[in-house]
């Protein structure tokens, strides 16, 4: 089982940290100062209310009750209901305006993280699991909800509350404050412990409830492979301890609160119980008035509560700022891929040049080296191979989802890194090997290709693929809802709209993962002849998973061990004898033997 000292450290902010965080989400603030000092104001004022309220009681008693003067009495009375509603009124104002600037500084930061990760290229997504990615947007996104929502606030009033109250007593009878101070130190170093094995417990709770959800989440996922093998008892054991780990790690934190609050209790009532007593004394020695007793005691109140608001606040501000400080670090990621400071455009047709490219995954074994190619406009170029022999990455590359470690892949003698990467996307287009497609209707998917077309040019885009006649077949025709992830589509369907958006973009390169690969016979044939409608007048590059698709190629290339050991049309390559001749023949005796 996992110790208390077992917490995320990622979680603890320094002095300096904190500092450059605190600054920084100021700046973010700036476009809601007026809100932020209306609530500043408005905090100040519930606050004087909440002091008036006792000192208001004192006069009543002193100069009203005591001597029976009604006017006096009256005066405190209507006294205390005007300071009331002013409360009220304050309060209410104060939380909307909080709630404006903290919710609108949330939109805002919600906005530019979602840009970033956007921005952000194929480099960090092999970096980063994709789990802690969406962290960012959802667990410390919340974190910070908690904060604005009431964490503010009650920051701000329970140390005005604590110093206020401080201050006045001091004014009324600095002899009764003093014997008030007493049983301050134990509060001080019970509020420190407290602190300190609160975030412990927290962190704590913080990573066995992430070790419960991830449990959760791969006995949904792997519901059929649990099913199938009969696993249904060891999964429920598997979550049962963690989720028996999960509740030792609340009640650890409940023991904490356990301890700590009646300290605090405890702590009021023996200073309530001194004023009393030695106030009445004093009262009888004519040193102090019955009503500044009666101050005393309504004060305190004010001055213990606000303590163990802090206290409680600790976890929520620390959990906070941590969360704030990894969507910074993470808004402060350099783009793998930057735009050149005087990028130029990338003309429309051209030869794509490869030239002593080398290149190494971040951290790795260099996947690729050496590897010269020239790829003609218009020409229909092949890449087989191995499984990680590092065609994949060679395809990338040509299309700048990676830069290379060493050498240049450049179009129409413009290097990629010097290409406005708008043009860059428009000349070279990526086509995946499964079509990926965003909840909305079917023109909605294909005009991702370009934002700025009209339906027609959408139209025209599926007519120039034969595909414009499927579609309208369809209930609702082109305004079809494909779902999330175009669920409601088949597999084929999905890599036509995906070929259409392709065909829309009209780019001078097209790079394939071989679009066929995973489809049924079938589809595969309405796909394939979409492909060669797409293909036509254009440069392609295609990652050929079968040696059919190697066949209609121009020129095929042979990636293995990292290199491009061969390079040549496929009647040269068989009558070689080399890589592709054996892949050629077993190929072929796979097909005789089926």
């Amino acid at each position: 089982m996992m110790s208390m000292g077992a917490v995320d450290a990622d979680d603890k902010l320094d002095r300096q940290q904190a500092k450059q965080v605190l600054r920084r989400a100021a700046r973010m603030l700036k476009p809601y100062r007026r809100e932020v000092r209306g609530a500043a104001a408005l905090v100040t004022v519930s606050t004087l209310a909440i002091l008036a309220g006792p000192y208001l009681l004192k006069f009543g008693i002193d100069h009203g009750i005591k001597p029976r003067n009604g006017r006096n009495l009256n005066l405190a009375v209507g006294a205390y209901v005007i300071v009331a509603i002013c409360a009220y009124l304050a309060t209410r104002t104060q939380v909307l305006l909080v709630s404006r600037a903290g919710e609108g500084f949330l939109r805002d930061l919600r906005v530019r993280v979602f840009d970033r990760l956007l921005r952000l290229s194929m480099p960090f997504y092999d970096r980063e699991k994709a789990g802690v990615v969406v962290s960012r947007m959802t667990s410390d996104v919340d974190s910070l909800q908690e904060l604005v929502q009431q964490g503010l606030l009650q920051l701000a009033a329970s140390l005005l509350l604590i110093v206020g109250s401080v201050v006045v007593l001091a004014l009324v009878s600095w002899k009764l404050l003093l014997i008030c101070l007493i049983p301050v130190p134990f509060v001080v170093l019970a509020s420190i412990k407290f602190q300190r094995d609160s975030n412990a417990a927290y962190l704590t709770v913080r990573d066995r409830i992430g070790l419960t959800l991830s449990s959760l989440q791969e006995g949904i996922s792997g519901v059929r492979v649990i099913q199938a093998y009969g696993r249904e008892e060891v999964e429920v054991e598997r979550f049962a301890r963690r989720n028996r780990s999960l509740y030792r790690a609340h009640m650890k934190s409940v023991w904490v609160q356990a301890w700590y609050l009646p300290v605090i209790e405890g702590s009021a009532l023996a200073c309530t119980a001194l004023v009393i007593g030695i106030g009445g004394r004093m009262v009888a020695a004519g040193t102090v008035t019955v009503g500044t007793v009666a101050f005393f005691v309504l004060t305190l109140s004010n001055l213990f509560e606000p303590m163990n608001q802090l206290s409680q606040l600790f976890n929520t501000v620390q959990s906070s700022g941590a969360a704030l400080s990894k969507l910074f670090e993470l808004l402060d990621t350099p783009v793998d891929l930057p735009e050149a400071a005087h990028a130029v455009p990338l003309p429309a047709r051209g030869d794509l040049r490869v030239e002593g490219l080398s290149f190494a995954y971040a951290g790795g074994e260099p996947v690729l080296h050496n590897v010269d190619l020239v790829l003609a406009a218009g020409e229909k170029l092949a890449l087989v191979g191995p499984t990680g022999a590092g065609k994949s990455t060679l395809a990338k590359l040509m299309a700048r989802l990676y830069d290379p470690t060493e050498g240049q892949v450049t179009f129409a003698g413009v290097d990629l890194r010097q290409a406005e990467l708008r043009s860059l996307r428009t000349i070279i287009t990526v086509v995946p090997q499964e079509g990926y497609l965003f909840a909305g209707t079917i023109v909605d998917n294909i005009r991702i290709g370009r934002p700025d077309a009209t339906d027609d040019d959408v139209r025209a885009s599926l007519a120039s693929l034969d595909l414009l006649d499927r579609f309208e077949a369809l209930p609702e025709g082109l305004l079809t809802e494909v779902h999330e992830r175009g669920s409601r589509l088949s597999a084929g369907e999905r890599q036509l709209v995906s070929l259409a958006r392709a065909a829309l973009a009209d780019p001078g390169v097209l790079v394939l993962d071989e679009a066929t690969s995973s489809l049924d016979p079938g589809t595969e044939v309405l796909v394939e002849r979409a492909l060669e409608r797409l293909m036509v007048g254009r440069s392609v590059v295609v990652i050929a998973h079968r040696l059919s698709t190697a066949e209609r190629a121009d020129r095929v290339g042979v990636v293995a061990a990292g290199g491009l050991v061969e390079l040549g049309t496929h009647a040269d390559l068989v009558a070689l004898g080399g890589h592709y001749a054996g892949l050629y023949r077993n190929w072929v005796g796979g097909l005789a033997s089926a």
